[in-house]
């Protein structure tokens, strides 16, 4: 705990220079795909707590996702094979869960607000698909909400010493992601086979 502390008060003397580490590492994140993001967004609360932590998470998505998306559109899916294999962007780009323009921004607001869903790889494929990068951007950013909100909630609680709060959120995360991912494979399974 006292580790912790000293590196939060270390985090927190940097000022700024403190804040654009935490982006930094929030764009390396999302950016790198294999990296996961809940040890970040834990950091985040843990160094500015619950609100601030979480808007600065929101911040890292945003400019993330709004370089991923455009360097999408304008290299095109040979950008997107260098951190994925082709097949499983062709799987996805061609499925019927994304054939339909007028449920794109459904499916992907429902993806994104799952906790457990692999949420960098819809960011790369959005770029491939006919939805405004505004609208995008919303959705990529705010629908994290309920996985972002957890950890930095579990962050700023540890901080404070209150281990039971961040372990019935992270319980609670773990839950929710485990249903939520049943759910997507299910769902993509049965996409997988109406398409065969």
């Amino acid at each position: 705990m006292n580790g912790q502390l000293k590196f939060k008060e270390q985090i927190a003397e940097s000022n700024l220079g403190g804040i654009f580490m935490l982006l930094g590492l929030q764009l390396l994140q999302i950016l790198i795909p294999i990296l996961p993001g809940e040890p970040i967004e834990f950091l985040a609360g843990m160094c500015y707590g619950t609100f601030w932590g979480t808007v600065l998470i929101f911040l890292g998505a945003f400019l993330s996702s709004l370089i991923i998306f455009y360097c999408v559109r304008k290299f095109g899916r040979d950008f997107i094979y260098s951190f994925f294999g082709k097949d499983k962007i062709s799987n996805i780009e061609n499925s019927k869960l994304f054939s339909n323009p007028e449920r794109i921004e459904i499916i992907l607001l429902v993806l994104f607000l799952i906790p457990g869903t692999p949420k960098d790889l819809f960011v790369y494929i959005a770029g491939l698909l006919p939805i405004r990068a505004s609208r995008f951007l919303i959705i990529s950013t705010f629908a994290r909400f309920p996985s972002v909100i957890s950890s930095t909630f579990a962050g700023s609680n540890v901080v404070s010493g209150n281990w039971g709060l961040s372990i019935a959120a992270y319980a609670i995360t773990f839950l929710i992601s485990g249903i939520g991912l049943l759910i997507y494979n299910k769902h993509t399974k049965k996409v997988a086979n109406t398409s065969k």
